[in-house]
């Protein structure tokens, strides 16, 4: 990047991604979408923990704590899969010329 300077404006010529930049965004991209994940995941496993926790005290019954973990597991696999669109769709984007 070359700033030309002409008086009142400044003028920033940004050059065009190469291939290989565009390739560092989409593995930054995906980085950051694995990360989404693992967030979910946690959030997924500290859910269950506090289900188990109210199961062994009794404060719920075995089938709302099963009811209770097969809801929790179809959200995360529901946000998940949007993650992944999401990553796809941010792909297909950077990679475009």
């Amino acid at each position: 990047m070359n700033p030309n300077n002409d008086g009142s404006i400044i003028r920033l010529a940004i050059p065009q991604l190469t291939e290989e930049r565009r390739a560092q965004l989409v593995k930054a991209t995906k980085k950051k979408g694995e990360d989404c994940k693992v967030s979910v995941r946690n959030i997924r496993r500290d859910v269950a923990d506090k289900i188990k926790a109210d199961e062994k005290a009794k404060t719920c019954s075995e089938d709302e704590a099963k009811k209770a973990n097969d809801d929790l597991q179809k959200a995360t696999d529901k946000y998940i899969k949007e993650i992944d669109k999401i990553l796809d769709a941010k792909e297909k984007e950077i990679m475009e010329v």
